[in-house]
């Protein structure tokens, strides 16, 4: 089976669109996805699902009810299943994410900003 390599960090910097984020691999049950963000997504958790974030370029605060994770480029954060947290992005941020394909956008909350798998599957 021949495949290509694909680079995460220009597809985030192609995507128009932030808070919406683009599957770009599948690892067993879980997708890998890229995303453009800016401001604050919404304070949500994911009940049976770990969320790892990979920053790929810039800076990423992750708010917990217990405190507060601040990612540099290259840095990455697992929050773990069933912790309620909201990533916030001061200046515009592009990360790679990685979590169980049965996790929804924001969790237990629904925004405007809330993309469904649907959406994140289109093509890019």
């Amino acid at each position: 089976m021949m495949s290509n390599a694909t680079s995460p960090q220009q597809i985030a910097a192609s995507l128009t669109e932030h808070w919406s984020p683009r599957v770009v691999a599948e690892v067993d049950d879980s997708y890998v996805k890229v995303a453009k963000v800016k401001g604050s997504l919404a304070w949500h958790s994911h009940e049976h699902e770990d969320e790892l974030f990979l920053v790929l370029k810039g800076h990423l605060r992750i708010e917990m009810e217990d405190g507060v994770v601040e990612l540099g480029e290259g840095e990455m954060f697992v929050v773990p299943k069933g912790v309620r947290h909201n990533p916030v992005a001061e200046q515009e941020c592009h990360l790679m994410l990685i979590e169980r394909k049965s996790t929804l956008h924001t969790g237990d909350v629904v925004s405007e900003k809330t993309r469904s798998l649907a959406e994140q599957l289109r093509p890019l």
